[in-house]
């Protein structure tokens, strides 16, 4: 019947490595898939498994909308060999999965640290930390720093941060930093 017909469109096979390669429940993966072929047109959307969605598409998500990392999110999830940022629907299930309550702290900072790495070195140096604070503060005149503050902001996060005082925040330094803010997993999330 028409109740529950698009449940059938994953495989009950797939479905069931979607569970174990996410934090998703059942659910949460059945919702992510009527939201993701709600992104296609009429005529993909049967094959919602097996087609990319543009990542313009994708950011139309009011989840995402709102996200001032959205950009660097579909980077970072995107498997994308073409760097348009497109994303399949495992792509999509990774970056719910990451975000949903269920993930580790650790998982979450470790692709925090991805998004927040703008030059995709690596490492977040200043240049990085800038366009952090930039997202953060919002682009509006009103809203953004001086120079001043900015030189200041920055000098204050790599001192709390940057333990081996090479100028960079890297990835161990970073965690270490989030492992000490308690609100930061709660704070990283996108729920359908």
């Amino acid at each position: 019947g028409a109740m529950g017909g698009s449940a059938s469109l994953i495989p009950r096979d797939l479905l069931g490595e979607y569970q174990e390669l996410t934090f998703l429940s059942k659910q949460e993966i059945l919702l992510a898939y009527k939201r993701f072929s709600e992104l296609l047109p009429k005529e993909e959307r049967e094959s919602a498994c097996s087609v990319r969605v543009p990542k313009s598409h994708i950011l139309t998500l009011p989840e995402l909308r709102a996200n001032p990392f959205q950009h660097r999110i579909c980077h970072v999830f995107s498997t994308s060999e073409t760097g348009d940022d497109s994303m399949s629907f495992e792509d999509f299930l990774d970056m719910l999965s990451v975000f949903s309550d269920s993930a580790t702290s650790d998982i979450k900072s470790h692709y925090a640290f991805r998004i927040f790495d703008f030059d995709d070195d690596g490492t977040l140096d200043r240049k990085d930390l800038e366009q952090l604070v930039n997202c953060l503060t919002g682009q509006g005149e009103e809203s953004r720093l001086s120079s001043a503050e900015m030189e200041q902001l920055i000098q204050n996060i790599l001192e709390e941060s940057d333990i081996d005082r090479d100028g960079t925040i890297n990835l161990s330094e970073f965690q270490h930093v989030v492992s000490r803010s308690p609100d930061f997993a709660s704070s990283f999330k996108i729920v359908l």
